[in-house]
């Protein structure tokens, strides 16, 4: 059945998925499937229907569910299939992934499914996540489905520029937050995975409107752009430098932190341009402040010195970059959310046992709380978790990205990861020449 509806979905529009999907799900044995996908904010789940305007004709399949406090909701927080209610006949809410990057939850009819890690649903609801993926950019109805408001400009360019939130492979996991979503302009980051490093970057243009975003994109695009030819970071700081100048005159800067994380010996190396440097939870307890000389914020043409440091993270590490909306912007009678307040809540997070980005999504609603609702400036956090030279066991995987893991052939992941030979002088010779 899975092998009949990939071919079917060729030519299939976003619009075809979930009448395409129960038809075949049907025939399999899977009745009444229903796709549900996650709101920009991850705060409500929103059915997609045939057709914009169509509507079930079924009682108990409402069009939007709140992530917290139901069972669709618990899906989507924890990463695992979930029985529909206690009393419900074989109905199941599965979770729908792009890799770890949370899309929403499958509703499936499933009557001979007794445990929640059927692993026959999740590879049902892996396959539906790559045919929403595959069609989701041709396709405004996503878009329109789960955004609850109207969009600036600037949000719009930075939604569009933005890495996927969660992605994880199995040694590294890396989550991001970024809020307000519909407002968002000055904040960006970044990340990529090249063989055993992890490049991350992190920036705050000034101001906050549509020229701030400009600047926040032309800063990613410019560390794109050098990091795929392979220069190092003081290049692409450079570059970044020197796009930002030619563009606006030193009229306009981001600050950032750019990194790099050799995910074989857990060496960070890392520059700073007048920005909050990152801190380390460590062991689920303590905090470390890492620190650096910091340049000058880029674009202001001051040409003075970067820094390039180092730190060594140790197994298990989680990294924390973060813009100042998170730690300045005063809350009620005017008291930062602060630092400490930050590092707490994910400590004491981490100890319940969540998902990373489940513990990201609750600390931004709590963010919004404490600011009731309104925030003055961008807010941006993003977590990388080192677990060590050795990959993740599946179970930590799972629990730590919110991932199913039943029937997973992680270990051959690993393995063939392991096993790739190393590049030697026998190497063709870059296409420009460069070595």
């Amino acid at each position: 059945m899975l092998g009949d509806l990939v071919v079917a979905s060729y030519l299939m529009t976003l619009e075809q998925v979930p009448g395409t999907v129960a038809v075949y799900a049907d025939r399999a044995g899977w009745p009444d499937v229903l796709i549900y996908l996650a709101d920009l904010q991850q705060d409500w789940l929103y059915l997609l229907a045939d057709s914009p305007d169509a509507r079930p004709e079924r009682v108990d399949a409402p069009d939007a569910l709140p992530v917290d406090g139901t069972l669709a909701g618990r899906a989507f927080q924890l990463g695992e299939a979930t029985p529909a209610s206690a009393s419900s006949s074989g109905q199941w809410w599965v979770p729908l992934l792009d890799g770890t990057e949370r899309l929403g939850v499958l509703r499936v009819g499933a009557p001979d499914a007794e445990v929640a890690a059927d692993d026959d649903l999740n590879k049902l609801a892996g396959l539906v996540a790559l045919l929403l993926v595959s069609k989701r950019e041709t396709s405004d109805t996503y878009a329109r489905l789960v955004r609850r408001r109207d969009m600036k400009v600037a949000s719009e360019m930075e939604w569009q520029l933005m890495a996927p939130r969660t992605f994880a492979t199995d040694r590294v996991l890396i989550s991001a937050v970024m809020e307000p979503a519909y407002e968002v302009s000055g904040d960006a980051y970044d990340y990529a995975l090249s063989g055993d490093t992890v490049h991350l970057a992190l920036f705050d243009a000034m101001g906050h409107d549509t020229a701030a975003g400009l600047t926040a994109n032309l800063a990613v695009a410019a560390v794109r752009k050098h990091r795929r030819e392979s220069s190092g970071l003081l290049r692409i700081a450079a570059a970044v430098e020197d796009f930002l100048r030619e563009q606006f005159g030193a009229e306009r800067y981001a600050t950032g932190i750019l990194a790099e994380l050799d995910l074989a010996t857990g060496l960070l190396t890392w520059t700073n341009h007048g920005h909050h440097p990152p801190v380390v939870l460590r062991g689920g307890r303590t905090v470390v402040h890492l620190a650096c000389p910091s340049a000058p914020p880029m674009g202001t043409g001051l040409d003075l010195p970067v820094k390039l440091c180092r730190d060594q993270l140790e197994p298990g590490d989680r990294l924390l970059l973060y813009t100042d909306g998170i730690t300045e912007a005063g809350g009620r009678r005017g008291q930062e959310f602060g630092l400490q307040r930050l590092t707490d809540f994910l400590i004491r997070h981490h100890a319940d046992g969540l998902p990373v980005p489940e513990t990201l999504r609750r600390l931004i609603r709590h963010h919004l709380e404490y600011h009731q609702g309104r925030l003055d400036d961008d807010a941006t956090i993003v977590l990388l978790e080192w677990h060590g030279p050795e990959p993740f066991r599946p179970g930590q995987l799972g629990s730590r990205a919110g991932v199913p893991v039943a029937g997973a052939d992680l270990e051959t992941v690993a393995t063939a990861w392991a096993e790739q030979p190393a590049r030697g002088d026998d190497r063709p010779p870059p296409r420009d020449g460069r070595a």
